[in-house]
């Protein structure tokens, strides 16, 4: 009985583990350039990483931000998009 009851607790821990890394798994980032710029995210160091309305948005430097700010739905839009297709 007990190792019945051994393996059960096995299995139940085994199983939340990986439904919670399934949860935890962070969606990568649909893009592989600057929404603002079309420069290749990471050409020019680490991009620019920030949430834009609940979107996480990456750009390729910081410089592109006040960019960005202009037209923002613009923007959005392009990675919503990109989002869809992948």
């Amino acid at each position: 009985m007990k190792t019945l009851i051994t393996v059960l607790s096995i299995g139940i821990v085994a199983f939340a583990t990986q439904t919670s890394r399934a949860e935890d798994a962070k969606p990568t980032y649909p893009l592989t350039t600057c929404v603002v710029s079309g420069e290749k995210l990471g050409g020019m160091g680490k991009p620019y990483v920030f949430t834009y309305e609940g979107t996480e948005v990456e750009l390729c430097c910081s410089h592109c931000k006040p960019n960005f700010e202009k037209d923002p739905a613009k923007h959005i839009e392009k990675i919503k998009s990109a989002q869809k297709s992948s």
